[in-house]
């Protein structure tokens, strides 16, 4: 079966900014892809490419089928996109926008109204179709936009960070409806900086400055993007411990890892300098011990650039 989205060398330039830069990539039907990078390295231009909203400098853009650059019409009219500020009318109630998107998907009326019955039913939203959409909180926003996004029953989605600001437990309600629709067949791709959600995709890209650095499922980056072991470290004043560590011979890397450090080295038996540092520099050590490499720790060596497929 051929995949539901393919880049192949895909480049985007502007004036002489390189921002996507010789991108191949595949999402396979029924799948959730997900797509990572720092702040500005790529993500949101390629997804508006993909999406048939700006046109490639030079490679393909293949959406079910279709060279997105040829026929961006058909393409636009078998996806659903959901944009990092949701895109909706304030202004107006949670039925009156999904009666607007129906509009510009070319609905019928005759089953516009059916349909946004079932698209109302299907994101929890049966409660308030007629609450305007500046008294609604972020993540009921949330899931009218991704409504929006469904109304036409697209068979493909583009998410561009749709939980950013959200709470948690709306977003365990976001995701819980990600793989209901997979399980009918759709393909998402999506892009986050929750390392949770990304641990939920089947398959990830992660990107840095336009550039493809690594592409595998989640348990595959693990184990080839990050083959040295890990020490986990808590201490007293972590942020401030944070350099000395870094400073450390035998020390490939650190970042702090909620209230610890997360330490990548050439071999554990680098613990005992690391305590020695740190004790002599006055951080009573607490705890240090080897960990499992988290998606989080393959995101910051590949981000920094030490990550080595």
């Amino acid at each position: 079966m051929p995949p539901a989205i393919a880049c192949v060398d895909l480049v985007r330039r502007f004036g002489t900014f390189t921002a996507v830069d010789r991108i191949t990539l595949q999402a396979h039907v029924g799948s959730v892809f997900g797509f990572l990078g720092p702040n500005g390295s790529g993500k949101s231009t390629t997804i508006r490419m993909l999406c048939g909203l700006l046109a490639p400098t030079s490679g393909q853009a293949i959406v079910d089928g279709i060279d997105v650059a040829r026929d961006p019409e058909s393409v636009k009219r078998r996806i659903g996109y959901m944009s990092q500020k949701f895109s909706l009318y304030e202004d107006l109630t949670v039925r009156e926008n999904l009666e607007f998107y129906g509009g510009i998907y070319g609905i019928g009326r005759r089953g516009r109204r059916a349909r946004i019955d079932e698209t109302l039913e299907r994101t929890d939203l049966t409660d308030n179709p007629d609450t305007l959409v500046r008294e609604l909180s972020v993540g009921v926003r949330q899931r009218l936009a991704l409504g929006g996004a469904l109304l036409h029953r697209p068979r493909i989605l583009f998410l561009d960070e749709p939980t950013s600001g959200v709470d948690p437990i709306s977003r365990r309600r976001f995701w819980s409806l990600i793989h209901e629709l997979t399980a009918e067949g759709a393909t998402i791709l999506v892009t986050t900086h929750y390392m949770d959600e990304a641990e939920q995709c089947d398959r990830i890209a992660l990107i840095r400055s336009g550039k493809l650095v690594a592409d595998g499922s989640p348990a595959d980056l693990k184990r080839e993007l990050m083959p040295w072991p890990i020490l986990s470290i808590d201490c007293a004043n972590p942020f401030e411990a944070l350099d000395i560590i870094a400073r450390t011979p035998g020390v490939r890397d650190a970042a702090l890892y909620g209230v610890h450090i997360h330490a990548v080295v050439e071999d554990t038996a680098v613990a005992d300098a690391l305590r020695t540092a740190l004790e002599a520099s006055g951080h009573a050590v607490y705890r240090i011990e080897g960990v499992a490499a988290t998606l989080e720790d393959v995101f910051v060596a590949a981000a920094e650039g030490d990550a080595d497929a």
